[in-house]
């Protein structure tokens, strides 16, 4: 049997027969006969468990009385596909379950089944089984242009991600952001330094913004080609762009100044991570734990002493006597006899654990649900808590959950729970509870991350809570401390992002005046941010005295900004205002992007200023230069400057690699 026809063998299931199958599910969940939703899942987690385990068992038969479960579902079989521990162990698990009456594919166990073979590396299982769903083998099952660059990526196959990528273009004027990361990635590893660098700059010069994951993979690369300090500086540079540092930077540059035996370096990162409020990983705080035993490390006990494996997790085991060939015995018998067998072989898992089902289960938070919960006996830890708290889509029962895990045994509610809540709250525009956790911070003398502090006045921002914002602004330095002065700067950012967004002007204007008096300059974002609000509205004399603020600053306006004026002025029908900055612009030797100059001579010929208007395209056609397709930059987040700047930093490290 060929390769492509063993895939569509152990896959492929008759169309019909599909959608009898489905109706035969339904009928089946009317008659679920679980009393709430948290008991279900947590028979769905039993189950999950003891098929990881049978399929990492030496018993070949191990899986029978598992797939005639009459609650094996789809859910429970991609779970089990994802968890295999190989591709071939995966096919033997699909082949089974084709005996059974109930099983039919869904599009989440098709598309299971395609990761655990790109990530073996199967991609000619991986084509075939492609091919396939694209013919429509499996009914109306949907493959988008992402889900195949990430599993050619995951299968290391650098040709086809680029195929993929240029049918998606050809598909769509705009592709995604994830879509570079997915190039640039797989481009790091495998040795091609100019085709990362060629992505990340084509992302820029397209107007895509790169996003904290694009970071990571820039710094990662630069970390692994020797250029440690251009990483750190590129790290560094990321808050003043508003972009979250995340724990996977954190890890790669710890790790790096450990080996190279730099802990001062180390412990101002711990100590930068405590101000972002990320909860380390287990594997850091090993790594960190072995400094403190060696002497490094005396004062980041609490960074990480919560956050080591728990030795009250215990692992799910399976055990198969070696001696023996009868019908095997119940499982459960097995799990809790296995330490009295002498003769057997063990496997040993992690308990099976999904936050983001478990919290679907307890959406309505009745009494049962909670009862079944309290049953199951779970440890409850900080990184368990934060990751519930985290997918739960009511604010109500997501302080449900956070009140009730306070009174578990066992577990404290730390820094890390208490700025997950308080910040989702702040979304929601729960402001009531917010002040209860601030009234209980301020009375256990915690102190919140200014990350946290940030997050939450921006949520007032959505919720549209802005006397809740200002509140918390000028409680800052009660709940987190000192802060520094480029710290500031971004907190009054977000602070005026949040009062135009609630519209309210004059406290924006009023704060405005208090962050310059004292002595805290805006950043060309803060003022681009501003301006295009005001623009919008039709304010002219207050964008004109807030640019006269920049000439004042001696920050050289960039072309972003110039882009944000002249789009609000022609939007307020001033083009004669938008004429004057153009020339402005030109004059600083910038231009604009196509885009911005159609707008302004559209406008301008709207208004009768023909003249204006043939002199822009006269003056666009002496530069002779293609206009940008977008300029760098966004209003309130980043400046062109900044992404120049490490665009620049980043291809000069590997300017002699061809870039």
């Amino acid at each position: 049997m060929t390769m492509r026809f063993r895939i569509l063998f152990f896959c492929k299931v008759n169309l019909a027969n599909r959608l009898t199958l489905q109706l035969q599910q339904v009928r089946s969940y009317a008659r679920n006969p679980f009393p709430n939703r948290v008991s279900h899942y947590l028979y769905r987690a039993k189950l999950i468990d003891s098929i990881r385990l049978s399929l990492r068992s030496s018993n070949p038969n191990s899986l029978s009385t598992l797939l005639n479960d009459r609650l094996l579902d789809s859910f429970v079989i991609t779970q089990a596909l994802r968890s295999a521990p190989s591709a071939d162990s995966a096919i033997s698990f699909l082949n089974a379950l084709q005996e059974s009456p109930r099983f039919s594919h869904t599009q989440h166990t098709l598309h299971a089944l395609a990761t655990v073979l790109a990530r073996s590396g199967r991609t000619s299982e991986l084509n075939s089984l492609i091919d396939a769903i694209r013919a429509k083998q499996f009914g109306n099952v949907k493959i988008s242009f992402m889900n195949l660059m990430n599993w050619h990526a995951a299968a290391g196959d650098l040709d086809s991600v680029l195929a993929v990528w240029d049918e998606y273009r050809l598909a769509n004027n705009r592709v995604c952001t994830e879509s570079y990361n997915i190039v640039m990635a797989l481009s790091a590893q495998m040795g091609k330094d100019y085709e990362v660098v060629r992505s990340f700059y084509r992302m820029i010069d397209e107007g895509l913004l790169p996003n904290c994951r694009s970071y990571s993979i820039v710094i990662e690369h630069l970390v692994k080609s020797g250029k440690v300090l251009e990483a750190l500086e590129v790290f560094k540079m990321l808050p003043s762009m508003r972009i979250k540092r995340t724990l996977k930077q954190y890890t790669v540059l710890i790790d790096c100044f450990i080996a190279c035996k730099r802990f001062d370096e180390v412990k101002t990162l711990l100590d930068e991570m405590q101000i972002d409020g990320i909860l380390p990983s287990r594997a850091m705080c090993l790594l960190l734990q072995k400094m403190q035993e060696e002497g490094f490390l005396k004062e980041s006990d609490l960074l990480f002493r919560e956050t080591l494996q728990d030795e009250r997790i215990k692992n799910v085991i399976y055990s198969v006597e070696r001696c023996v060939d009868d019908e095997e015995e119940d499982e459960d018998e097995n799990v809790s006899h296995a330490s009295q067998c002498d003769h057997t072989d063990e496997v040993q898992l992690k308990p099976w654990m999904d936050p983001h089902a478990l919290a679907s289960a307890l959406q309505n938070w009745s009494p049962d649900e909670v009862s079944a919960l309290e049953g199951a006996n779970f440890v409850w830890t900080t990184r368990l808590v934060c990751k519930i708290l985290r997918s739960f889509k009511s604010p109500e029962t997501a302080w449900n959950f956070f009140c009730w895990v306070a009174c578990q045994p066992g577990f404290t509610h730390d820094i890390y729970t208490v700025q997950r809540i308080m910040t989702l709250l702040a979304r929601h525009g729960r402001t009531e509870l917010v002040d209860r956790l601030i009234s209980k911070i301020r009375m256990e003398e915690m102190r919140l991350p200014f990350s946290t502090i940030r997050l939450i006045i921006e949520f007032y921002g959505i919720s549209k809570n802005a006397d809740a914002a200002l509140k918390v602004f000028n409680d800052v330095r009660i709940l987190c401390g000192p802060i520094s002065k480029s710290n500031l700067m971004l907190l009054y950012s977000s602070l005026l992002r949040t009062l135009t967004k609630c519209g309210r002007n004059s406290d924006a204007l009023d704060i405005l005046d208090q962050m310059i008096l004292n002595d805290i300059c805006p950043d060309m974002q803060t003022f681009s941010g501003l301006m295009h609000y005001f623009s919008n509205l039709g304010d002219i004399k207050t964008v004109q005295r807030l640019f006269a603020m920049v000439r004042q600053s001696g920050v050289e306006p960039d072309a972003y900004l110039y882009k944000v004026l002249i789009q609000g002025y022609c939007k307020s029908k001033r083009a004669a205002l938008a004429w004057r900055l153009f020339e402005d612009m030109r004059n600083s030797g910038l231009m604009p992007d196509s885009a911005t100059k159609e707008l302004l001579v559209k406008s301008l010929w709207k208004e009768g200023r023909r003249r204006e208007a043939a002199a822009i395209e006269e003056s666009c056609e002496e530069v002779n230069v293609v206009l940008p397709h977008a300029l760098r930059g966004h209003e309130w987040t980043v400046s062109s400057a900044d992404l120049s700047k490490v665009y620049n930093l980043y291809s000069d490290c590997f300017a002699s690699n061809g870039g």
